[in-house]
């Protein structure tokens, strides 16, 4: 036996899905707004020094060949934890010193390895950068990207 689907019943039924989607789109914007303020933000604060850096890193596309926090390009290696990775999160004179080392080694002038431009970056731009990393690598990503090697 089949029953005929009335307008009353067709609009109890557009009403009750409305409200229930309404509540669900509500639910989620607040849990957004929660993560966003208390889970994902940085705990360093955001310096003069670091935003310079993230200009270096815009100035220089290098999104398009690293990864910085999963975005981006894979060509070279992610960035967004390298300062964890290279064991100089908590001490700015040795990121500097790591990162102006390892760009001072680019290219490597071997053939048919993938080589990185020098961009012949002055000390204070290498340490902006460098600051910039170090506060990249401080953002609660609940642990993405995994902290390999590589």
């Amino acid at each position: 036996m089949s029953e005929v689907l009335t307008k009353s019943m067709a609009r109890n039924i557009f009403y009750g899905g409305s409200l229930c989607f309404i509540a669900i789109f509500v639910g989620l914007s607040a849990h957004s707004h929660y993560y966003i303020v208390n889970v994902s933000t940085a705990d360093a604060e955001l310096t003069e020094e670091v935003v310079a850096g993230k200009h270096i890193w815009e100035k220089h596309a290098c999104v398009n060949c690293h990864s910085i926090l999963g975005e981006g390009a894979y060509f070279a290696p992610e960035v967004g934890n390298v300062m964890e990775r290279w064991g100089v999160l908590d001490d700015p004179e040795a990121a500097y010193e790591t990162l102006s080392g390892w760009m001072a080694a680019q290219p490597s002038g071997i053939e048919g390895r993938r080589q990185m431009p020098n961009f012949d970056l002055s000390e204070t731009e290498i340490r902006q950068l460098s600051e910039f990393l170090r506060w990249t690598n401080q953002i609660k990503t609940q642990d993405w990207p995994p902290n390999d090697a590589g």
